[in-house]
Order: C-alpha cells, then structure tokens, then sequence
C-alpha cells in the first residue's frame, strides 16, 4: 500500500491532542482551516489537484464550492475530510511484473473520509471501558453490526450501517426515481489520554466495492497513533 505522508492532525489547547495516520494513493484532504482566507487558499490547490486535467473552467468555479464544504465541515467538529478517487479498471501487469495504473475515466469508484473527536467521559487508565460501553450502545440498534477491534493504537469499535435512499426526479438524469444504496463503517478509538473518541466514518454509495473500501480503511487504522511516530512506537497500544 503506497501512502501518503503521515497525516497530522493539530488542535488548539482546548481541544484534542494530535492524532496521526496514513492515507493510501487517491486520497484529496480538502482544505479545513480556521480562517477563510486560508480555506481559500487550500482550496484553489485542492481542485487544481484533484481536476489535474483540468482548467479556470472548472477550477474557478469548484474551489469556493469545496471551501464552502471544509467551512461546513468544520462547523460540525470535523479535523480531517477527504475525498477518496479510484479507478475500478481490472489491472494488469506489465512485462517486468508491476501492475499498470489506470485513468479514472476508465471507471471510478469514491468514498467520503472524515475524522472527528468526540468528547467522552473517561481518563487515559480506561479506554478499554469506554469501548466497552460504546460497543453496548451502538448494539442497541438492531441494524447495526457492532465489531470491536484490537488495533495497534488501542482498543476500538467499528459500526456498519447500509441505507436505501430515494433520489427524487428532479435530481436525475432520465427523470426517474432511482433508489441509492450507501454504506457507511464508523471506528471508534478512544484517545489513551482521555476525554475523547476519536471517529473516522467512510462512506460511500459505490457498494460494489465495499469490501475494497474496507481493506482500505484497515489498511489506515493499522497506522493510527496517539505519538508522534517521528518521536518512537507508539508506547499507549493496549
């Protein structure tokens, strides 16, 4: 898996302490930041990154799109949004063995990533009670399928739910009712510090590929840490 510097994600004295984790190939942070001038900024290289190809036609009017999304975003908690792109072309291997890349015009597949923390009531000695009770809660819910995970960062939970959502006539091409089926995986990781849970959520509607967008998710949390990994291994893993 090929990934991306580390990502870092601050915060100010009042808030969570940082978290750290990689991020495979395709993945576009978009451009959260406290001020909107730096929104703007991060922005107009975001959707000169993520439209590589493209040009003022199209870079013009998606930047203030996307840094109107980060601004919403950040309004919600959220640290850390990405966009995840991939090519769905079947691969094939080049004459000295190594897999070929594809373009997404010959077929793509996206997911949403975000992380928030969320304030939970706990002290760095019991982060394995605190899964304990959000594995309890989120159990409640017939629908859901509550797991719970022993990464390297900790004890976690992770929460699966699919919906079926009705997208009206307006809003399609042929104007007819469609009916959009998304997936959506929620882990949650409660920081060894206290007193928060740190939860990522990717989701996505190209369900064909859910079990890819899975392995890609374990892939990421395998390399989340409370520590600078610059700094050492991670000493806080349970």
């Amino acid at each position: 898996m090929t990934s991306l510097p580390d990502h870092t994600v601050p915060a100010p004295p009042s808030a969570p302490p940082p978290i750290w984790f990689l991020t495979p190939d395709g993945f576009f942070a978009l451009p959260l930041a406290e001020r909107p001038e730096d929104r703007a900024e991060r922005a107009e290289a975001f959707v000169r990154e993520l439209y590589s190809r493209g040009d003022e036609a199209i870079w013009g009017p998606a930047a203030p799109y996307f840094a109107g999304l980060a601004e919403l975003l950040g309004n919600t908690g959220v640290s850390y949004a990405a966009l995840g792109l991939f090519s769905t072309a079947e691969e094939s291997l080049t004459p000295d063995g190594e897999a070929t890349r594809h373009e997404s015009a010959e077929g793509a597949a996206q997911c949403a990533f975000t992380l928030a923390a969320v304030p939970t009531d706990h002290d760095g000695t019991e982060p394995d009670v605190v899964a304990q009770g959000i594995t309890a809660a989120l159990s409640k819910e017939a629908f859901n399928d509550v797991r719970w995970l022993d990464l390297p960062c900790g004890p976690a939970v992770a929460c699966i739910t699919w919906h079926q959502h009705q997208i009206t006539p307006e809003a399609t091409a042929d104007g007819e009712a469609a009916d959009v089926v998304t997936a959506q995986i929620q882990v949650h990781i409660p920081f060894p510090t206290g007193p928060f849970t740190a939860v990522f959520t990717l989701l996505t509607a190209y369900v064909d590929h859910w079990p890819q967008f899975c392995d890609m998710l374990e892939a990421i949390l395998q390399t989340v840490s409370f520590v600078d990994p610059a700094q050492g291994t991670n000493t806080d893993a349970a």
